[in-house]
């Protein structure tokens, strides 16, 4: 076992430790503390965090983030795109982004992203086989997703788009407390049993003071390709009066075609592979509508210039470490640096030496 993957685990059981005793795990402002909030920490070199959820599993949201992440790239090509996949108990990114293998850990103890389509990834499915059962309770579910916020080397990332895990729960709101987001965007069908939930949804950001970008209809008509009849199976406009009645933009209409479930399981993004279909454009025009939604130059990058200038990260890629008031940071700098190399161990030995058994 490689030195920087053995801190890494040991860094990772500490603050499991410490936030289980409900002591040492980061101090808030006396401001946040008076108004029972958290601090949001900003992740080093990332300008602006976009969520992508749903509040509902089974509508999208994967596919969503995954063809938003690439049309984001294309739409700004002199922009750095980053994914980050949350759901750790059931990862998609590693196969609708076909990739593969571990990452690796450089001298500061922190870990790679994978890359494909030029999108800097990272997700919980890296770190297990790809049948494995993560049987987690919460406490370690958020202790690992700290780890891939804080201890991988985003870079210079000017938008990392958050794939969300389904749902209102403590893994939603946690992310949702501890990070500047810039905004969030809610996945939903038509149907009104996903609608309820994705109100919901809307109605969390909106409690935690999260911009809510708006909302993506997604599997809103079907076109025979035979006849071109056209079919609305999870009901019409659903999403169009969720946006008109909670005052959201309706950003995307996302057709249900089958080449959009054939190229996700293909590794292949449909913006990749089929840019000039329906669905591809529905995706190219919410990049751009996000793109134009967040913040001014300036604005929302303050914090996170001055995370990565205080640990003198004057460098334009690889932050050496997380902001300075994060409680990782205490752990990751203590430690003796040791020279990167990848791991040669399999990736379900990995997986057991940076997390341990829950």
């Amino acid at each position: 076992m490689s030195q920087p993957l053995r801190v890494w685990a040991q860094a990772l059981g500490r603050h499991c430790r410490t936030h289980s005793t409900g002591s040492g795990g980061g101090t808030k402002t006396a401001a946040a503390a008076a108004r029972g909030l958290p601090n949001r920490w900003p992740i080093a070199g990332v300008e602006h965090i976009v969520l992508v959820s749903s509040a509902k599993g089974g509508v999208g949201k994967s596919t969503t983030a995954v063809n938003l992440a690439v049309a984001l790239k294309q739409v700004a090509r002199d922009k750095s795109i980053g994914l980050l996949d949350a759901d750790v108990y059931g990862p998609s990114i590693p196969k609708m982004m076909n990739l593969a293998g571990q990452p690796t850990v450089n001298d500061k103890k922190f870990m790679q992203p994978l890359i494909n389509y030029d999108v800097k990834c990272m997700s919980m499915g890296f770190l297990v086989e790809e049948d494995a059962a993560l049987v987690w309770r919460g406490l370690m579910v958020m202790s690992a997703l700290e780890r891939m916020l804080y201890q991988v080397s985003w870079g210079r990332t000017h938008v990392l788009v958050i794939d969300m895990p389904p749902g209102t729960g403590d893994t939603q709101l946690t992310i949702a407390q501890r990070l500047p987001v810039a905004g969030a965007i809610v996945v939903s069908t038509p149907q009104q049993v996903a609608l309820a939930d994705a109100r919901r949804g809307i109605t969390m950001f909106r409690s935690v003071n999260i911009p809510v970008l708006g909302l993506v209809q997604n599997m809103s008509v079907y076109h025979c390709p035979n006849c071109q009849h056209e079919s609305h199976i999870f009901g019409r406009n659903g999403c169009a009066e969720l946006a008109a009645a909670t005052n959201t933009p309706l950003l995307a209409d996302v057709p249900l075609v089958p080449e959009l479930c054939a190229t996700g399981d293909a590794g292949t993004p449909i913006v990749v592979a089929a840019p000039a279909s329906p669905a591809a454009q529905a995706y190219l025009a919410l990049a751009a509508r996000v793109l134009a939604a967040l913040p001014a130059p300036g604005q929302a990058s303050t914090a996170t210039t001055a995370a990565a200038e205080a640990q003198g990260n004057t460098a334009a890629h690889s932050p050496t470490s997380p902001s300075p008031s994060h409680p990782l940071a205490a752990e990751t700098t203590s430690t003796t640096s040791t020279t990167a190399r990848p791991d040669p161990a399999p990736r379900q030995g990995l997986f057991a030496r940076l997390f341990g058994r829950a």
